[in-house]
């Protein structure tokens, strides 16, 4: 694999210090020899325009590693992100036998929220952790962890210990996530990363698809606590695969030029800032994904948020989430799409397998198959874009929003045709679209980030990017999941009041708010109650995820179409961020970028 050099003035180690301009004239291309463990640095000189040196590291890479190294490190990747996506689309085809067995229908919404959000709440402490111990040792860690918060889930004896397991599989996720970007930022070319990140999607999508499948399929024998256990060896498998397959070299954990030891960058991460992200995120989404809304905890959250911000802009040396950074309005933007694009597109993921076993009554194995089509249009858009398109450094400003926009109307599609009458194969025809166009779009997108962000913010700005679409998972299972649920009880409850009323119902309705199997099993009038209550449920879902979808597509459009060198970015702006370790312009691990 190959990718995109490092511009910059180089001295005779090799590794750029406190007076290194941040896009100087010089560039570097690190080669790991496939039976090596070390780094060759090569260096070439001259004083050619920023532009030409772009061009000229098209075809280069920051690191390069022989063919069977770059062989072990993308199936071993491959593996830990199939492994964590087959654990997130799990969920929705055992989510009612685990409700059942923990006595927690009313909060079945946070058994993927509580995951989500400790991967994106811990995604850029991950990202610094591996500048500090190389990816090769954080990623073996990340494996070890997600392999432990499924032992813990495994063996759950109540929701509170199966949510605790949730969150540790959910910080293992987070290093598995962003190192994964990582190694194809420093691995691939410009020309080529486009593929290898939709390779890198495709892996996530085919976990999607076959999770839901395979975990419903094999419920019914082994039972959920066997499914989440079984998934901790062949993450340490894994994790110990890739960790053999990156050179030792590929980042140093020794001391900078400037002296910083790994002590003191360990100190200058932003644990307090994160603290209260994940406790403004919890107490923001607990209070929209409840049954009923409430005010406390979404007020407690804007406090937490104030909290937060100040730490970041007053206290913080290194910022959890990099607010110069996101003085731009291009990353900003950018961020803010993601959030509601992949907040829109994880109600499909959730639950259109939940439609499925209620409203089609399908079996659990059954409704996880009615993810196949979307997951395949998903890597195939990803892939085709990346394989046919996206083979240069540049805007992609009208293919972003064209997806977009596309992906917008197959969501208002679902919220029309969800119902008991439409044709299976329409159905799955509309979810293949869905995949297709989404898939297509987060790779334009990603791309388009780039061209708008200065190459040595590409490490920071990607992080973000993945930071903010696990943010989307999040609001997108525990906001769409609880607006779903307060539809879904205000028409079960009308429904049964016209119907012989409640009396007798109130554990009825407790139970169908987390378990859609329990449909399959009433008859007659309450059936035909539970039926309408559903389907009503997925029309308010959709309709509200198409129009954020909408607003989305707006605010992708606002980012712009220019690069920093053609919209004048000045070079005391580009000083505003550390290198992600918390000091202006410390040195970065070697093979790392240093930030704006």
């Amino acid at each position: 694999m190959g990718g995109n050099g490092i511009a910059g003035k180089r001295h005779g180690n090799g590794i750029s210090d406190e007076r290194t301009s941040l896009l100087g004239h010089r560039e570097r291309s690190d080669r790991i020899d496939g039976d090596e463990d070390r780094l060759t640095d090569g260096q070439s000189g001259g004083d050619d325009t920023i532009s030409n040196v772009e061009e000229e590291d098209e075809d280069k890479a920051n690191q390069q590693v022989g063919k069977l190294r770059a062989i072990l490190i993308s199936i071993s990747v491959f593996g830990l992100v199939f492994l964590q996506a087959s654990n997130m689309s799990g969920i929705s085809t055992t989510q009612s036998k685990i409700a059942e067995d923990l006595n927690s229908f009313a909060e079945a919404s946070w058994f993927t929220s509580t995951y989500l959000i400790a991967l994106s709440s811990m995604s850029p402490v991950a990202a610094r952790l591996a500048q500090i111990f190389s990816p090769r040792n954080c990623i073996l860690t990340a494996a070890f962890l997600f392999s432990i918060g499924g032992i813990v889930t495994s063996q759950a004896p109540d929701l509170k210990t199966f949510l605790i397991g949730r969150a540790i599989s959910g910080i293992g996720g987070a290093g598995i996530m962003t190192i994964s970007f990582i190694l194809i930022l420093e691995l691939t070319t410009k020309k080529r990363r486009g593929i290898f990140i939709g390779l890198a999607n495709s892996g996530f999508t085919v976990g999607v698809s076959l999770g839901a499948v395979v975990w419903g399929a094999l419920l019914p024998a082994v039972g959920w606590r066997a499914l989440f256990l079984f998934q901790s060896p062949l993450a340490i498998l894994s994790g110990i695969g890739i960790y053999f397959s990156i050179p030792k070299s590929f980042t140093s954990g020794q001391k900078s030029i400037d002296g910083a030891s790994i002590t003191s960058k360990l100190a200058k991460i932003d644990y307090l800032g994160s603290l209260f992200l994940v406790t403004t995120i919890i107490l923001f989404l607990y209070g929209l994904s409840s049954p009923q809304i409430e005010s406390l905890p979404i007020l407690c959250s804007l406090l937490t948020l104030i909290l937060f911000l100040y730490i970041e802009l007053k206290i913080a040396t290194d910022p959890i989430i990099p607010i110069a950074v996101l003085k731009s309005r291009g990353a900003l933007l950018s961020c803010i799409s993601q959030l509601g694009t992949m907040a829109a597109r994880w109600t499909i993921l959730f639950y259109t397998p939940v439609y499925a076993i209620s409203i089609r009554g399908w079996s659990p194995a059954s409704a996880g198959s009615i993810l196949i089509p979307t997951n395949l249009g998903f890597a195939l858009g990803g892939i085709a874009a990346g394989a046919f398109h996206i083979k240069r450094a540049g805007s992609f400003w009208l293919p972003s929003i064209l997806t977009l926009l596309l992906f917008s109307t197959t969501l208002l599609f679902f919220s029309f045709l969800s119902t008991p009458t439409t044709p299976t194969p329409l159905y799955l025809l509309l979810a293949l679209l869905n995949g297709l166009t989404i898939g297509s779009a987060l790779n334009y997108t990603l791309a388009h980030l780039l061209h708008l962000t200065p190459p040595s913010t590409h490490f920071i700005s990607t992080s973000l990017l993945t930071t903010f679409r696990g943010f989307a998972g999040s609001f997108g299972s525990a906001i769409g999941g609880g607006a779903f649920i307060r539809v879904l009880q205000t028409q079960l409850r009308e429904g049964f009041s016209r119907n012989g009323g409640l009396e007798g119902r109130e554990e009825l309705v407790r139970k169908l708010l987390g378990s859609p199997a329990l449909v399959g099993q009433l008859e007659g009038v309450e059936r035909e109650v539970v039926m309408r209550a559903y389907g009503e449920g997925f029309r308010v879902l959709w309709l509200g995820a198409a129009v954020c979808a909408f607003l989305m597509v707006g605010v992708q459009a606002a980012t712009g179409w220019d690069s920093p060198a053609r919209g004048g970015v000045k070079s005391q702006d580009r000083l505003e961020v550390g290198n992600g370790l918390g000091v202006g312009n410390e040195v970065w691990e070697e093979g790392m970028e240093e930030g704006v």
